[in-house]
Order: structure tokens, then sequence, then C-alpha cells
């Protein structure tokens, strides 16, 4: 009893890994903060009373519409703003200027055309690896909550290690190609796009702990199978050997009874002699 709880209890750590894995990957795929950092832009002129550090001046409040001679007052850096950016496996988002809201581009497009089929290679391995850990938590929720016998739980234990493992795989080949067409797109991507300062977002790193919830509920999940297996031939062993005490046990009591027998005899014939 105290076995099946145990074999019970670690089914349950490696199902919570898995689902843990499950909603990181899904949460990842879907948001666009696997990179996040800063464009620098050249600052839009002032439009009518428009004021502050987010656009150039003119020498007059009116000279914009005028013919006169403009003088711009910034210089340098000054003459360019910051734009903060993130961008995921659908969408590249940047802040707007004077306005409310960002503006979105498909990062597909962004991406330059040499390096589009890596990208689709990571875009199918990402959805690869969300579908298998998907199977994989059904596999091991069914092992926990509907099996009928030790050998059912084994054969589902084995497939769902099976799965996980690939599951594993299959994401960390496609962060690392999303990271490789990311840098690619960093230095031949189109000159409005291109960012000034870049890093890794929040994203990036739920997707690569998704990963290593993965391979944690893989690694618990086979040393789940190997252990069964090994308390199964220590079970047969120690079946085996009390078999052979029996025998060798039945054995010998034949062997003492057939001897008493002979005895009996030996004394019966002398009796009658």
């Amino acid at each position: 009893m105290q076995k099946f709880a145990d074999r019970r209890h670690r089914a349950s750590a490696a199902f919570s890994l898995s689902f843990l894995s499950l909603i990181f990957s899904i949460t990842a795929f879907s948001s666009s903060y696997w990179c996040e950092g800063t464009r620098k832009v050249a600052k839009p002129f002032c439009k009518g009373d428009s004021k502050g550090d987010l656009c150039i001046r003119f020498n007059s409040a009116d000279g914009n519409g005028s013919q006169a001679v403009q003088y711009i007052w910034e210089t340098g850096d000054d003459k360019f703003v910051e734009k903060k950016f993130h961008a995921g496996i659908w969408y590249s988002c940047e802040e707007m200027i004077n306005e409310e809201g960002e503006k979105c581009r498909s990062f597909i497009s962004l991406t330059p055309a040499s390096d589009r089929g890596v990208l689709w290679l990571s875009i199918v391995a990402e959805l690869l690896y969300v579908v298998l850990l998907l199977t994989g938590n059904i596999l091991m929720s069914v092992e926990i909550c509907y099996y009928s016998s030790v050998i059912d739980g084994l054969k589902i234990n084995a497939f769902s290690a099976v799965v996980t493992v690939l599951a594993g795989l299959l994401g960390m080949v496609a962060h690392m190609m999303y990271t490789t067409v990311f840098q690619m797109t960093v230095n031949l991507g189109p000159e409005d796009w291109r960012p000034h300062t870049w890093d890794y977002g929040w994203s990036y790193g739920l997707a690569w702990t998704s990963f290593a919830c993965c391979m944690a509920a893989a690694v618990t999940t086979i040393n789940k199978y190997t252990k069964t297996i090994l308390e199964f031939k220590h079970k047969r062993k120690k079946l085996e050997r009390s078999f052979r005490i029996q025998i060798y046990n039945h054995l010998k009591d034949g062997e003492v009874e057939m001897m008493a027998n002979i005895t009996n005899q030996e004394h019966g014939a002398s009796s009658w002699s």
C-alpha cells in the first residue's frame, strides 16, 4: 500500500510539472514580450500648440506655416527620441510619440526573406511542443485516475515519458531557432524597425522555464517507470528464491521420509529373520 501511494505521489508530481510547462508555453507563445528594447528615431516637428521634449520646436510659434527662415534649437542627440518596443513570435509593437497606444506589425513581415523559413519552422516546432505537452498531460491524468492495474499504468507511463521527452526536445529547438531569427532580424531587418538597444523579455524567460519544467516532468516520469520495473524484478527474484526454498524443503522432507521407510523396512526384515 505504501509503495502504491509512493507511485501515485510521483505520478502527481510529474503531472504538476507537465501542466505548469503547458501553461507557461501557451502564455509565452501567445505573447509579444520575447524581446524588449528601445528604438532611436528622429523627433517629429511640433504642430499647433504641441510642446514638450518629444517634438522639434521652431524659433516662433507661427513659424510652422510661414516661409521665413526657421531655426531648430535641438542638436545632436536632442533631435532623437527613444521609443520602447517589444516583439514576440507573431507581433512587434512600439509606442507612439505624442499619442497613446502602440503600433504593431507582424514580426513575420519584418524578418529577412532568407530567414522566414527558419521562423516558420520555429512556429511549427512551438505548436508541436504545445500539442505534445497536452498529450503528455492527458496520458499522465489517465495514469493517475483511471488505470486498473500496475501493468496498464506502466504502459501509459512509458508513452507519457516518450511524449514528454520529445516535447522538450522540440521546445528547445524552437526557442533556439527563434533566438537566431530575432538576432538576424536585428542586423538585417528594415531600417525603420532595427532597435537601438534590446534584451530578452519575460516571455522568453517563461518559454525556457516551460522547457525546464517539461524536462523535469520527463525525468520524474522516467524515474517512476524505472523504479517500478526494478521493484518488479526484485519481487520476482524474491518469489523465485522462495519457490526454490520450498522445493528444496519439499525434496528434503521426501528424502527424510524415504530414509525412514527404508529403515523401517530393514527393521521389519531383521525381526522376521
